[in-house]
């Protein structure tokens, strides 16, 4: 007699199947980010400059593609977009048998990648989320082509979001910031809008620092460093939000994980012209304590 096979029960989608929360409870020993961005063919940024920093930083990294560039150290010359359904497929994938210590978010295409990436963040409730709101490749090829509402939609869902000049006007809807008050009255205002905490970056000004600015309520910290002579710049942006999940998904407090993060990119910006990468702006050097 041939005994009956039991029928599989099905998991719904975003549920997390008893094995692997039993796993998640018993093992806590290797920190783990994941990166929900594009890919970037020449490696200096998105997902490869990611993964590379998670690496560099003593992390496990995870990715969720949400599109495919075609890009050297020239700019981008052409963008893949992946549908949204593929977006949520790899999402539920990592977030069902990884213990996701940080997510840091950055290229999001269009309004349905953007919709699936805050229904996820609802659905699984990550506890350490860093938005890099990307909207146009260093070059000045855009990047995202949703309306810029939508991507404030994020904000209340994360813990911290890590604008550039340029990015900051264009969230507050205002002129870009030229001194050290005009950065930390946008940051304010991205507070007023539903962010948490912000990052708002000075790389794009001149002057012998580069001043950045953690803003949460009631707190603002300076964080500055000597600027860098270097045209190797590609994937700055990337480097340092991951570099900052890197840092949380380790257990640091937001405040170290920003200092942590603002060291490992001047370092790797230091070390830059090391590298021979490309005939245009070449990337940092993701591991120039090492090589």
């Amino acid at each position: 007699m041939v005994a009956k096979r039991k029928k599989s029960k099905k998991v719904a989608r975003g549920s997390v199947p008893a094995p692997l929360r039993k796993r998640r409870a018993s093992t806590h020993s290797t920190p783990i980010a994941i990166t929900i961005a594009g890919s970037d063919s020449s490696g200096g940024a998105g997902i490869e400059a990611d993964l590379k920093t998670f690496s560099a930083l003593g992390v496990y990294g995870a990715a969720v593609i949400t599109a495919v560039t075609a890009q050297n150290s020239h700019g981008v010359f052409g963008v893949h977009d992946v549908p949204a359904k593929f977006i949520t497929a790899q999402i539920d994938a990592v977030f069902t048998d990884l213990d996701v210590g940080a997510v840091k978010i950055g290229m999001l295409p269009d309004s349905a990648a953007i919709s699936v990436v805050a229904e996820a963040l609802d659905r699984y409730r990550p506890r350490n989320v860093v938005l890099d709101p990307v909207m146009a490749a260093s070059s000045g090829e855009r990047l995202m082509r949703a309306d810029i509402s939508r991507l404030r939609s994020l904000l209340s869902r994360v813990r911290l979001v890590t604008p550039n000049l340029a990015e900051a006007a264009a969230l507050v809807d205002g002129p870009l910031a030229c001194d050290d008050g005009e950065m930390r009255a946008q940051a304010e205002k991205l507070l007023a809008q539903g962010a948490v905490a912000v990052l708002i970056k000075g790389g794009h000004r001149s002057g012998a620092e580069s001043v950045d600015f953690l803003v949460e309520r009631g707190r603002c910290l300076r964080l500055a460093a000597p600027r860098v002579a270097t045209k190797n710049t590609h994937g700055t942006g990337c480097t340092s939000s991951s570099a900052i999940a890197a840092g949380l998904a380790k257990g640091l407090p937001l405040e170290a994980a920003a200092r942590q993060a603002k060291a490992y990119v001047s370092a790797a910006l230091a070390a830059a012209d090391r590298l021979v990468v490309g005939s245009g702006r070449g990337p940092l050097h993701h591991f120039h304590a090492w090589w």
